[in-house]
């Protein structure tokens, strides 16, 4: 029996899509990554993941996890492999409002734990602009950041459990909702941002937090980022860490995103160099509940706090939103990023991590060597500022490769010259593998490889990514 026909005896023949079924299956958001998967898996439960990698682990056939397809690294490409899609594992199993924890499947939409929790006035508080596609499991597989990990933390910061199936087919029940648990070596958070490589999550129990009473949004020019940083650190100071986001547009992200969505309002009358997004939730009662005069208590906090700085000279302008169609239009600016990106020619796009004071340098000294490898060339930035995590998108004047390759390379060395990071929240995939092997401490990289090696030594479990050949 072909891999195909034992699958097919095991779980189903209806659970398995080839040729023209399988073909969208083939190519991600960014439309940069096609292959053609030998077919693609439809499991509808754990059971079902596991006897798929029993069978192909004893046959040596490559499985490619896959969930939304969001991922801007190519890491569900899947040539000649078989692509296992957790989208029917979309169940959420638990909303358990006293301990304040969601039991879901990897196939679960965020979106839709994001509804799911609103509904008991509780948020996940994990956001992005893909969140009405990206599922659990990539989520989790790529540890994603998004917009509010000033206060919540990355993805791996709101997971308390996880199911794993193993690349033997083995399930590994790490299901826990402890908040506290210092039984071993800690298997959760190596699974998690490991893409697929290690295990295959199929189920997960996620922390939930109280869904703030109250937002103040505003869009803020200030003078430098020095500046920024001060206001941003003034916010969390008088908010009591209510700060849920804190985002860099440059005006050469403002200028494109006008270009790209001509409809869209500017966010000031004037333009300025360097142009924030802020938003500050309010959980507390005292923050939420209207004064006399029908202002937010929050609302006024921040306005004390722009006008004290506007009058300094360190805020330059501010908008805050008087209402929610206000506040959405606001994040839609910040959300439209992707599209942004990849608009307007032939670009180089990178995801780094640098300390928050740094960011301002970096921006410094990057752009007289982009200038020197292609004097043609222009930049992009759009940042979470609040936790250092920069997407620098660099767009070229001609497709050359070893222009683009040297590109990267100056990216890479001022971000390590700053004690940066090169991959902050999209992953390693394939396009960083190159990067992970000029750049990781090659210590790091033989711990990784071992690790692999323990837990997949026939090597079935999405091959050729995040971590590097010798």
């Amino acid at each position: 029996m072909s891999v195909l026909d034992q699958i097919a005896a095991a779980i189903g023949a209806d659970r398995i899509l080839t040729g023209k079924d399988a073909a969208p299956y083939g190519t991600d958001w960014t439309g940069a990554y096609t292959s053609t998967p030998l077919a693609v898996l439809r499991p509808a439960n754990t059971a079902e993941v596991s006897a798929i990698l029993k069978i192909a682990n004893a046959t040596g056939t490559p499985v490619v996890p896959a969930s939304g397809r969001t991922g801007l690294t190519g890491a569900t490409l899947a040539q000649d492999a078989l692509m296992l899609s957790v989208e029917r594992l979309n169940t959420i199993s638990e909303i358990n409002v006293a301990g304040r924890t969601a039991t879901v499947g990897a196939g679960v939409i965020l979106s839709h734990l994001h509804d799911a929790a609103a509904a008991h006035d509780l948020i996940f508080p994990l956001t992005l602009g893909a969140r009405g596609s990206a599922m659990i499991g990539g989520l989790l597989s790529t540890n994603a950041g998004g917009s509010n990990v000033v206060r919540y933390g990355s993805t791996r910061g709101l997971c308390l459990g996880l199911e794993v199936v193993m690349a033997d087919g083995r399930i590994m029940n790490l299901m826990s909702a402890l908040h506290k648990d210092n039984s071993g070596l800690d298997l959760r958070n190596l699974v998690i941002g490991a893409e697929g490589t290690l295990g295959i999550i199929t189920a997960a129990v996620l922390k939930l937090r109280p869904k703030p009473r109250a937002y103040a949004t505003a869009m803020v020019a200030v003078a430098t980022l020095d500046d920024a940083l001060k206001l941003l650190y003034q916010l969390q100071a008088e908010t009591g860490e209510g700060v849920e986001a804190f985002e860099y547009m440059p005006r050469s992200y403002i200028e494109k995103h006008r270009a790209l969505f001509p409809d869209a309002p500017a966010p000031f009358e004037t333009d300025y160099d360097i142009n924030i997004m802020i938003e500050v939730a309010a959980t507390m009662a005292r923050d939420a509940l209207p004064n006399a005069d029908g202002s937010l208590p929050v609302v006024s906090t921040l306005e004390n706090i722009l006008g004290q700085m506007l009058e300094a000279g360190t805020v330059l302008d501010a908008v805050i939103a008087q209402n929610e169609t206000q506040r959405r239009a606001i994040w839609k600016r910040r959300e439209d990023a992707g599209e942004v990106a990849f608009f307007g020619g032939i670009f180089v796009n990178t995801d780094v991590a640098l300390p928050l004071d740094k960011i301002a340098t970096f921006e410094r000294l990057l752009t007289p060597r982009i200038k020197a490898i292609d004097p043609d060339a222009s930049e992009v930035i759009v940042a979470h500022l609040g936790d250092g995590n920069i997407h620098h998108t660099s767009y070229v004047s001609r497709n050359d490769p070893a222009v683009m390759h040297a590109l990267v390379e100056a990216v890479e060395d001022v971000v390590q010259e700053l004690g940066g990071s090169f991959s902050a929240e999209h992953g390693i995939g394939v396009s960083k593998l190159d990067t992970m092997k000029r750049r990781k401490d090659p210590v790091a990289l033989d711990a990784m490889r071992a690790i692999k090696a323990a837990l997949d030594p026939n090597g079935i479990l999405n091959p050729g990514k995040v971590i590097p050949d010798r």
